[in-house]
């Protein structure tokens, strides 16, 4: 888990956060364990912005991906951000409930990731699933 969260950590450095100056990136392993990262980057109107979580699984999905495993998400606070309801709600198109989420809470006194996790279901227990729109 330890390499994922720090690929996660290196996304935040592409960020584009001019608004919020808040860096977050994430870091999405697939069922084969290809990693594809994403970082956030906002526009001025903030509804057009792309959450980190949506970038990796964009470049996933975008590479014919479709099964994934686990997923690593830290912002630059180390402060244990989760992944937003929108972003759980995409996740859960392409990710099963047993999705493994890491939450970056910063470092341990050894200088270790601290990492609480979550699985998708436990963080979106009531997704909205296709027959939903019918």
């Amino acid at each position: 888990m330890n390499g994922l969260i720090a690929r996660a950590r290196e996304m935040q450095d592409a960020s584009h956060v001019p608004y919020s100056e808040y860096r977050v990136g994430a870091a999405l392993e697939t069922a084969d364990g290809s990693v594809f990262a994403g970082c956030n980057l906002e526009v001025v109107n903030f509804s057009n912005s792309l959450h980190a979580e949506e970038v990796a699984i964009a470049e996933a999905v975008k590479a014919g991906h479709r099964e994934f495993e686990r997923l690593a998400v830290s912002s630059d606070r180390r402060d244990g951000v989760t992944p937003c309801g929108m972003c759980r709600q995409t996740l859960a198109e392409f990710c099963d409930a047993e999705l493994v989420v890491a939450c970056d809470e910063g470092d341990d006194a050894d200088g270790k990731p601290v990492v609480t996790t979550h699985t998708l279901g436990e963080l979106l227990p009531a997704a909205m699933e296709q027959d939903d729109l019918a």
